[in-house]
């Protein structure tokens, strides 16, 4: 049965394949969510610039081409290899705003006030993309940062045509008014929805991200802009102020470094819990006695118990490093305690997840990922994020940009844990200026101090997950990169105690035998939407791809 499984499942990745294709390039690369915005990259490296420059084109481009993810009005993680091998992070996670408090969300019963966390004003953090965005820049960025927003002005001045999937969710938007109000005109133009292929203009973004062009971060985070912004909240019943927003600081951090089979792991430190899951989850892999055919039963077994183990342990202990002490981090990131973990694994039977012990948040799936890499050996991996789709669904018409609703990935019931995903440790909870916990991944793998792979993805939790199968399928299994962000994913998080699958990617032979061992099964219709850029050495080409179930995505190289 083993055997058939491996070959159906096989069979799956190579019919999967076919609808992302390995894209190569030699002097540069740039997969992302939107092709508009991959192409903005590769005119900037192109022009002299360097990988920073391109992400960072590439960036505000996806604030134009792709606001259900790309933003202005959120934040996210950037990690960067330099020309000299040097590896770096910046974080630029949004903050709790100075009026925050723990118990924000609730009633007077100390009961959530549904919705508060996530669809109201209340929800938005402080944003920090530009900030982030303009650091890096000022330390790595080779070009004039006024040329790196042209192409994004240019596109939101002239329009360009609305792709389908975009379309679809205005519609949406447009059929409840009273659901969505702040959503309208943002929308439309001149009283109508803007539809599928008609140009989509946004002349008071163009407004904005010309501010931002000339005077840099300070033209975000002062003046006009940051006046505007927090009075627009506050009309929304939010608490940003101009205090809020005058000192936000984003924050050069050293990476979660790590070694595997010869390579070298480059993640995001804390706030972000990707660097440390990951880390962790690969160590255990390294320690394995017999490493699994990849897709049997056995592989998605090892994974689901890694991962649940692994995720445990991220609910446990992480949070905001600048908050709260955490002594286990070391222990977490050791190989002895890899050790440790894996002698608690049941090679033949699913382990068993209890509400006594700890498990993870619930987070908005639609964040939104970049890879880049330059002809010098200049990577840069980031992930940014509004949380949920569109964020909290609320922007200032006079700024023409969508904000998040990070405050929702707080613990907003302190003290309490339930078995549907409400967490209540105290790593995570609410405080003023705090960074709320995250699972963004962006990762770069080096080999023989060069880069290797750039890859990361969206997805809310599952992204630690589908981060960690791409890496495997790269390093362990040395696929393509198009197969290996393709080949069939699992998550599995701890609690609820279930194995999440891809639809139509799992042989009806490989879930029958999970179950058989123990392991509830559910599907969903994809995890995780993976951008990568794969480095041959012998070659010397890139070779990228972007995920077949992002919708607009695409990969750019020349």
């Amino acid at each position: 049965m083993k055997n058939l499984s491996v070959f159906s499942l096989f069979l799956v990745i190579n019919i999967s394949a076919v609808f992302s294709q390995n894209h190569y390039g030699k002097n540069g690369m740039v997969a992302s969510a939107s092709t508009y915005a991959s192409q903005a990259g590769i005119e900037i490296l192109k022009a002299g610039g360097n990988a920073v420059d391109a992400a960072i084109a590439t960036t505000f481009t996806l604030a134009v081409t792709w606001p259900f993810a790309g933003n202005i009005g959120g934040g996210g993680f950037m990690v960067i290899h330099t020309e000299n091998g040097e590896v770096t992070t910046f974080d630029f996670r949004e903050k709790a705003p100075f009026a925050s408090s723990k118990d924000m969300f609730l009633d007077k019963n100390g009961k959530l006030k549904s919705g508060s966390n996530h669809n109201t004003a209340l929800a938005i953090g402080v944003p920090g993309t530009v900030a982030g965005l303009y650091d890096a820049h000022q330390k790595y960025g080779l070009i004039p940062w006024e040329k790196l927003l042209e192409r994004a002005i240019q596109l939101a001045e002239s329009g360009f045509p609305l792709p389908k999937s975009l379309a679809n969710d205005f519609f949406q938007f447009a059929e409840a008014p009273e659901k969505y109000p702040e959503m309208q005109s943002f929308i439309k133009r001149d009283g109508k929805v803007v539809g599928f292929g008609e140009d989509w203009k946004q002349p008071a973004l163009a407004e904005t991200l010309k501010k931002i062009q000339k005077e840099g971060k300070k033209g975000f985070y002062e003046g006009e802009i940051a006046e505007a912004l927090a009075d627009y909240i506050q009309s929304q019943d939010g608490i940003i102020t101009k205090e809020d927003l005058a000192q936000y600081e984003a924050i050069e951090r050293s990476p979660i470094q790590s070694t595997f089979k010869g390579y070298q792991l480059y993640g995001m430190p804390l706030p972000s819990s990707g660097g440390v899951t990951i880390t962790q989850m690969m160590n255990m892999w390294e320690q394995l006695e017999e490493t699994p055919i990849i897709g049997s039963v056995q592989y998605y077994h090892i994974l689901a118990e890694i991962m649940r183990i692994a995720f445990r342990d991220r609910a446990k202990y992480l949070g905001d490093q600048d908050f709260i002490e955490i002594p286990e981090l070391e222990k977490l990131l050791s190989d002895e305690y890899a050790t440790e973990l894996l002698e608690g694994i049941n090679f033949d039977k699913a382990g068993e997840s209890t509400v006594t012990e700890i498990h993870s948040i619930h987070e908005g799936q639609e964040t939104t990922h970049l890879s880049v890499m330059d002809a010098n050996g200049m990577a840069v991996s980031m992930t940014t994020t509004l949380e949920q789709g569109y964020g909290v669904k609320m922007q200032s018409p006079d700024l023409g940009f969508l904000l998040n609703n990070e405050m929702g990935d707080f613990n907003a019931v302190p003290g309490k844990t339930t078995n549907n995903g409400q967490i209540g440790t105290p790593a995570n909870t609410i405080e003023a200026g705090k960074r709320m916990l995250s699972s963004m991944s962006p990762f770069i793998i080096t080999k023989n101090n060069y880069p290797f792979l750039v890859i990361g993805s969206p997805g809310g939790r599952t992204i630690i997950n589908t981060v960690f199968q791409t890496i495997l399928g790269t390093t362990v299994y040395d696929y393509p990169m198009a197969q290996a962000i393709e080949a069939p994913k699992i998550h599995h998080q701890w609690l609820p105690d279930r194995i999440i699958y891809e639809e139509y990617k799992m042989a009806p032979e490989t879930l029958k035998a999970l179950e058989a061992m123990g392991h509830e099964i559910q599907m969903r219709s994809f995890l995780g939407r993976l951008m990568g850029i794969k480095y041959n050495a012998e070659t010397e080409f890139m070779e990228g791809a972007a995920d077949s179930s992002s919708p607009d995505g695409g990969v750019a190289a020349y």
